[in-house]
């Protein structure tokens, strides 16, 4: 069997769980995409009096900008989270995030920990393809209009979540001499510049969140760990900031590359 043979038959496996999955996916996928948000929501909640302390020690703002900011990020990410599963005013909802995302960034000193600010960036890139899909959703409502093609702002906008959702991966490259660490890495980096580029991205897209699933339960099960230990909050940490990403990826795969990908050139071709 060659090789075209064999991606033949991945892409049309592909595009049999999309047609299954149709109905659901996007739902699914904003859930993942959510979920980091929702738990650092609820766990500023039960851990309000450290939150507040660290910030109020790290940065001498005093106990009112301290408990500002824990306040924030709890109505402010658990609001967000609420607006996008409601499908009520996710606009806005996402610019929320945005913001939460730079805040926390500067607060907890995220910026020079290049590991910790490449995940913000891919948890940020799938915000982008959230809101790329609140815009192909406003557009359908007008779907009898006469349209001069699909909008561009939606096109950079699936561009630069595809790009930035690949940072994620990144991450999770390990740069030791075993044969297993090498074939994972070369896989794992043909596949994050398909979807980068948009080529076989759905299928693309589709083998990274598997594999990043696999890796997710894996490495982060902080469910194994007792949670009086430091290691449960970072190993949930990055368990749903991976998961988020995840969400990203599956919409990826439910609203395709976009404009500005090779898969559409390639109708053009």
């Amino acid at each position: 069997m060659g090789q075209e043979e064999l991606m033949s038959q991945a892409e049309d496996v592909a595009d049999q769980f999309l047609r299954v999955t149709k109905q659901y996916l996007p739902h699914l996928a904003r859930l993942c995409l959510i979920s980091t948000f929702l738990e650092d929501g609820i766990r500023m909640w039960f851990q309000w009096h450290e939150q507040r302390d660290y910030i109020e020690a790290t940065w001498s703002c005093g106990y009112f900008l301290a408990t500002c900011f824990v306040l924030l990020n709890l109505t402010g990410q658990l609001g967000g989270c609420v607006l996008i599963l409601s499908r009520n005013f996710v606009q806005y909802a996402c610019f929320g995030l945005f913001g939460i995302i730079a805040l926390q960034t500067v607060a907890y000193s995220i910026l020079w920990d290049v590991k910790f600010l490449m995940r913000n960036l891919a948890l940020g890139g799938g915000l982008l393809l959230l809101l790329a899909e609140c815009r192909s959703e406003g557009k359908s409502m007008f779907a009898g209009v006469p349209s001069m093609g699909e909008s561009s702002p939606k096109q950079y906008m699936q561009l630069g979540g595809r790009v930035l959702l690949v940072l994620m991966f990144m991450t999770l490259l390990h740069f030791d001499p075993s044969f297993f660490s090498i074939l994972q890495n070369m896989v794992g980096t043909a596949l994050i510049i398909l979807v980068a580029i948009g080529f076989k991205t759905k299928l693309a897209a589709l083998t990274l969140v598997i594999w990043l699933l696999a890796i997710n339960v894996y490495f982060n099960a902080f469910w194994t760990v007792p949670a009086y230990k430091p290691m449960h909050d970072f190993l949930k940490y990055d368990f749903f900031q991976t998961t988020s990403v995840i969400g990203g990826l599956l919409l990826v795969v439910a609203l395709g590359p976009g404009g500005v990908s090779m898969d559409e050139k390639k109708k053009e071709w």
